[in-house]
């Protein structure tokens, strides 16, 4: 079984990227909006003040050299002409206590012509300008205005202008951010694949670089060489371990033989000789070995279909609980089961089988006289085999799959802890993974697919 689809977990750097990139340029746009705005509106505001500081300087000159009389004939003609930047002009003549003695301005704002000030203001009809006093003599005032309606247009166009613009460089930005960070993180992706089946004991091969120097190739370059390391080490440990296995087995069945000959030619009375004992641990000893070398080789084979065929699984769990009925009666226990008809699954069917036994012994052996033990079977496939005995030990539960794991309460028990760790191996090597389920009474391990 392959490593499937799956999802990324977490929040993706495609998103992160992406997000950074949009933040940054939105902070720009922002920025030039805002210094664009405050030079344009500044420099509007210049222009306006310096407009009405001229004009008002000129009709100044005119009143000094000319009189009160040509003022008001010269503030009459103006009063109907647009100046070159198309603010209309308003004035104002007037005596000293603010009545109106020519312009089109109705009444005196509140500017002080002595000390010449200017500033915005809202004339009677709610116009809006920008005004100028200046005290002409005792009783002579005069005020010269501009409406700045025209400036705040350019600024209103300024801003729509800087909202499309902004929009679509942020559009822009965000799109170019989104493709690079995906092409990344398929590259990351990839990597992480190649890692995640050696870890669960695929083959696995990192991509040769396609972006030669950069730090994701580097990446992929290091854990290509890890990836060749470790199953350089895989194999040398696999190789040590069949060859030390088979070294051992070989040698110690011959013993097994040779004792075997001794005992036929010197019987020991009751069977219980020094002999007969030798004999019963090499046997042991060897059981050990193939364990081992069977542990081994499922782990070889994890992820390699080559020999599974076909299996109802439902028949065969069906059958094998009908030859556990028996001796589970003779100890006084009680095998339920709950079997689905229709499951199957590609297996091999002599190794599916020392799973489910190696479960249901591990079972029968510590459950007390009077107690259950359950078989069950779901689609999935899905096994469980749970029973109400004393339980694994809560310390012991994280290393019970290890070789030669064995809780306090198994020392006094005959085996070598291999039980578990075989069962466990034969699962991998088929795709589903064997675990132990909480349980408010006993054991209950359950066999199901890989995540």
């Amino acid at each position: 079984m392959t490593p499937a689809a799956r999802t990324r977990r977490g929040s993706s750097i495609v998103w992160r990227v992406a997000s950074a990139s949009l933040l940054v340029a939105m902070l720009a746009v922002a920025m030039l909006f805002a210094v664009s705005w405050s030079t344009v509106e500044r420099s509007a505001s210049e222009a306006l003040a310096a407009t009405v500081t001229t004009d008002l300087a000129g009709l100044i000159d005119i009143h000094a050299s000319s009189g009160e009389t040509e003022l008001i004939r010269r503030v009459a003609d103006r009063k109907d002409v647009v100046n070159l930047e198309g603010r209309p002009a308003h004035y104002l003549v007037a005596r000293g206590d603010g009545r109106p003695i020519a312009g089109d301005i109705r009444a005196w704002p509140h500017l002080s012509a002595a000390l010449s000030e200017q500033g915005y203001v809202t004339l009677t009809g709610g116009t809006k300008v920008y005004a100028r006093a200046a005290k002409l003599a005792p009783d002579l005032q005069l005020l010269v205005a501009r409406e700045y309606a025209q400036d705040r247009e350019t600024l209103s166009r300024l801003t729509q202008i800087f909202l499309g613009v902004g929009a679509a460089i942020i559009l822009v930005v965000g799109l170019v951010a989104v493709l690079t960070a995906r092409g990344l993180a398929r590259r990351i992706e990839r990597i992480n694949e190649g890692l995640r089946a050696a870890a669960e004991g695929y083959p696995a091969a990192l991509e040769s670089p396609s972006h030669p120097g950069d730090e994701v190739d580097e990446l992929a370059r290091q854990g290509a060489r890890l990836l060749a390391r470790q199953a350089q080490l895989v194999r040398v440990q696999k190789h040590m371990s069949d060859h030390v296995a088979h070294e051992i087995r070989t040698p110690l069945m011959h013993l097994d033989g040779r004792l075997a000959a001794a005992l036929e030619a010197r019987p020991e009375p009751g069977g219980k000789g020094a002999l007969t004992q030798s004999r019963s641990d090499i046997r042991g000893i060897v059981a050990m070995l193939d364990s081992l070398l069977d542990i081994a080789s499922n782990e070889g084979r994890r992820g390699d279909l080559a020999g599974l065929a076909e299996l109802d699984l439902s028949s065969l769990l069906s059958d094998l609980a009908a030859l556990y009925e028996g001796s589970v009666e003779e100890m006084g226990l009680t095998l339920e089961t709950a079997i689905e008809p229709g499951v199957t699954m590609l297996a091999e069917r002599m190794q599916i089988v020392r799973l489910v036994s190696n479960l249901l012994d591990n079972a029968i052996k510590y459950v007390p006289a009077g107690g259950r033990v359950s078989l069950t079977l779901t689609q999935g496939p899905r096994i469980i085999i749970a029973d109400d005995g004393p339980g694994i030990p809560h310390e012991d539960r994280a290393r019970i799959f290890e070789r030669f794991a064995r809780s306090a309460g198994q020392v006094s028990q005959p085996g070598h802890g291999l039980g578990l760790a075989l069962a466990r191996a034969i699962a991998q090597r088929h795709g589903l993974m064997l675990r132990l389920a909480d349980s408010a009474r006993g054991a209950c391990f359950i066999v199901e697919p890989e995540a």
